[in-house]
């Protein structure tokens, strides 16, 4: 109605004033506001209503449309029967065909957006994707490049096609996350653990977490389950919970720490490991089926909140370390807690370590828990500054889940998270001579953890590229004690067989303390490859068809298919073809002794990557 309302204005069926300078030509009129720059009004026809300070590109076809103020419309861009409103940015060559667009949206590239969509505010299309006839995109939805959109993105429809990402559930804050949603998850998980269980819970600060919590114990509770509430707690101190055995499993709720306007639901298991693809897969049919049944008044579960969990974590936490020669250091560090929750246990720890200690952002903000580029930049710059200044040893950025670590050594020098893998292993291997046999690495970690381990004679077993299968290599071989992640999360399994980035900063003291190495000269000494690291848009339907080509490509040349498909060109000089779990994408990973030959095979693979999805 909206839209057709504007038609028969602009066809001249309602009596009203349009506001612009009016410009008759060819058949076409055209109304424009202050300011606003036409290259091109040779393929303009029927009634065009463009707004003030509006750029419109060369060789642009627009018919019976209305352009808002502050837009921009590239070169070649098709737009008919369409209503844009104020500051939406499109792309060349981009079509639109009886469509509205809401505020601040941004239309990529020759993007095909088909009759009748409804997009609304803060939207992002990616380019030469194409969306369907008839559908609405709620606000703040991204389309990833490439992708062919059939159903709205609100969020039944994209629950339809996927709950769980592997352990997690994750959509827009009081959007898709809401507390109908989520008390409908809670009871489908308490019909999966089944009546009488119980069930360990916990957030951080965010408001919204703190809604969905209490929305998935109702939930919970309606099903005939007890729940223990820890309220705001890490992550690893729910699994150090968990490991207790008295929990059918586990969920802990955080705002998203890569997208502000995010909220994630993590799901464990009884022993606090992620929970597996197939309990997910159960919860996710018991949730869409909606076959839950609610137990009688008297049947309703109870909400409990433990004590001295925390207690029971700290003594834990200090059993696994050498604490008097930590303590013999006497190092003097910096701590950034990044407002997150390892500020209301962390300080106590490093107490009874020795330390001392400056810290930053060390109280509970739920408004910066996600961090941009340049908000990170910036943390890590102050970090930096600090160390330097004063002279300390190291410094530490937590990340607000307490689960990875960012290090800047005592030069101010950040340590880039594959160099980071690195220096750590050297310093575990180092502290821990003749009693390791194993550890386990990604499979998109450098050689230089397979050249470091090789002085030591100790092996190396790759993992798959997630959290769950750095967990899994401890869980599944006992040989293996330490495992190293590629995005600051560093697991010893004496204390906890997930990644704590608190346990990983006190254990980095410790091999400090046992080696009497810096982090600084132990990274100078260190051989040093290039990895450098690609991403290729892909649509979902086409990963299959890449994977099944790299497959074929790899056949002549040594390889692992661990995850993806890994390539070995010489010694020190391979190729990784990682689809992406979640995002229409595909990883390219290359890392080689020279800088030239890891720009050339990511060039190489790139357009074979190209030609395997136009083939």
């Amino acid at each position: 109605d909206y839209l057709e309302a504007h038609l028969d204005c602009l066809a001249g069926m309602v009596d009203l004033e349009i506001k612009g300078e009016k410009i008759e030509t060819k058949g076409t009129t055209l109304y424009t506001g202050g300011n606003s720059q036409i290259e091109d009004y040779s393929k303009f026809e029927g009634i065009v209503v463009i707004g003030e300070n509006t750029k419109i590109g060369k060789n642009v076809k627009l018919v019976n449309s209305v352009i808002g103020s502050d837009c921009e419309i590239g070169d070649n861009c098709e737009i008919i029967n369409s209503v844009i409103w104020d500051r939406t940015k499109i792309g060349k060559g981009a079509k639109l065909t009886l469509d509205v667009i809401g505020y601040d949206c941004v239309i990529g590239e020759k993007a095909e957006i088909n009759e009748n969509v409804f997009i609304s505010d803060h939207c992002v299309i990616g380019r030469e994707s194409k969306l369907m006839s008839n559908i609405k995109l709620w606000p703040w939805k991204v389309v990833e490049d490439g992708s062919i959109l059939s159903k709205s993105l609100v969020w039944e429809d994209k629950w339809l096609k996927e709950l769980f990402t592997e352990s997690r559930v994750s959509g827009i804050s009081n959007i898709e996350m809401t507390p109908e949603f989520g008390a409908k998850l809670g009871a489908a998980f308490g019909a999966f653990l089944g009546q009488g269980k119980t069930v360990l819970v916990s957030r951080d600060v965010d408001n919204v977490s703190r809604m969905m919590n209490r929305a998935l114990i109702c939930g919970l509770i309606s099903a005939g389950l007890d729940v223990d509430d820890l309220r705001i707690a890490s992550i690893p101190m729910v699994r150090h919970e968990l490991r207790s055995g008295r929990y059918a499993g586990g969920l802990h709720v955080r705002k998203s720490p890569v997208d502000k306007h995010q909220t994630d639901i993590i799901f464990f298991d009884s022993n606090g490991v992620d929970l597996p693809v197939s309990k997910a897969k159960a919860i996710e049919r018991l949730f869409f089926g909606e076959d839950f049944p609610r137990v009688p008044y008297d049947k309703v579960g109870t909400i409990n909140f433990p004590v001295r969990v925390a207690e029971g974590y700290v003594e834990k936490f200090l059993e696994s370390l050498n604490i008097e020669i930590i303590r013999k250091q006497g190092f003097k560090i910096v701590v950034d807690y990044s407002n997150g929750v390892a500020v209301t246990i962390f300080p106590n720890i490093l107490g009874q370590l020795g330390c001392q200690v400056i810290s930053l952002n060390a109280y509970l903000d739920p408004s910066k828990l996600t961090k941009d580029e340049k908000e990170f930049k910036r943390a890590i710059d102050e970090l930096s500054q600090i160390v330097t200044s004063i002279r300390y040893d190291v410094g530490f950025m937590l990340n607000p889940g307490a689960e990875r670590i960012w290090v800047v050594d005592e030069r101010g020098k950040l340590i880039e998270n594959d160099r980071l893998l690195s220096i750590v292993v050297k310093l575990y291997l180092e502290a821990n001579r003749d009693k390791v046999k194993k550890i386990a690495v990604p499979i998109t970690a450098s050689l230089e953890v397979d050249m470091i381990a090789g002085e030591y004679e100790v092996e190396v077993v790759r993992t798959k590229n997630s959290h769950y299968g750095m967990m899994e290599a401890v869980l599944k071989d006992p040989e293996v004690k330490f495992v190293g992640g590629t995005k600051g999360g560093f697991i010893f399994s004496e204390f906890l067989f997930a990644s704590d980035g608190m346990f990983s900063i006190s254990k980095i003291l410790e091999l400090i303390s046992i080696t009497g190495l810096k982090i600084g000269e132990v990274e100078k000494s260190l051989p040093k490859l290039v990895l450098r690291h690609k991403v290729l848009p892909c649509s979902r339907d086409l990963k299959g068809k890449v994977m099944r080509y790299a497959t074929l490509e790899s056949e002549k040349y040594r390889r692992q298919l661990i995850d993806g498909v890994k390539i070995f060109m010489d010694d020190f000089t391979w190729i990784l073809i990682l689809p992406d779990r979640q995002r229409s994408e595909i990883h390219l990973f290359a890392e080689s002794d020279e800088e030239k030959k890891v720009e050339n095979l990511l060039a190489t693979y790139s357009d074979k990557v190209e030609r395997w999805m136009k083939s």
